[in-house]
């Protein structure tokens, strides 16, 4: 499940190009709070603090309590906009979220069991496609990562999603096609040796 992160806010009075400057410039990062079927919340947080929790990993399946004025609201970030040229957030927008509300997430893969795979112990590839998976979870239920198991795969084998075990409530965004998420390529040796004995015969 992933981990809820803790935030403090103050609120903003306006929104607006001009006050969202004045807020950078003053060390802060504007951002807004949505959804719940509440109006609404323009908030700005402090850049530094920010920063920290932006560049750990999984910032977008974490879960943040944001406490602005008193109030704490759990919400999701969905989305970041950076300046072009130096990559310094400039805007963010976080999702409330509930027990029972249901998001899309991008979910990073975490690639086990390799020394249990024939195709790699004879010098294959693992040849990701898929670093992350698009799924569908509980906002309070995210998990960290998935685990994508190689065991039993060899030289030329797919991993489908069909062969990974999603954890319970989380499904995939895509059900429309058995999607491959990792191959086991054959390594350079094998290929010539193929060839070879290909051009023999």
């Amino acid at each position: 499940m992933t981990e809820t992160v803790s935030l403090s806010a103050e609120s903003r009075a306006r929104a607006g190009k001009g006050t969202a400057r004045q807020t950078r410039r003053s060390g802060r990062v504007p951002a807004v709070i949505y959804g719940g079927k509440q109006a609404p919340l323009m908030i700005s947080l402090e850049k530094f603090a920010f920063d920290r929790v932006l560049h750990k990993p999984g910032f977008f399946t974490h879960l943040f309590d944001i406490s602005v004025d008193g109030a704490t609201h759990r919400v999701l970030p969905r989305d970041v906009q950076f300046d072009p040229v130096t990559d310094v957030p400039l805007h963010v927008d976080f999702l409330r979220v509930s027990t029972d509300t249901q998001v899309t997430v991008m979910v990073p893969c975490e690639f086990v069991d390799q020394d249990k795979s024939p195709g790699l112990k004879r010098g294959g590839m693992l040849n990701i496609v898929r670093h992350e998976l698009e799924l569908i979870s509980a906002a309070d239920s995210i998990p960290e990562h998935i685990t994508v198991s190689c065991e039993g795969f060899d030289v030329g084998d797919s991993i489908h999603i069909s062969s990974v075990k999603l954890p319970p409530g989380v499904t995939s965004a895509i059900t429309d096609r058995d999607f491959t998420i990792a191959t086991i390529a054959a390594p350079s040796g094998l290929k010539s040796e193929e060839a070879t004995g290909e051009a023999t015969a």
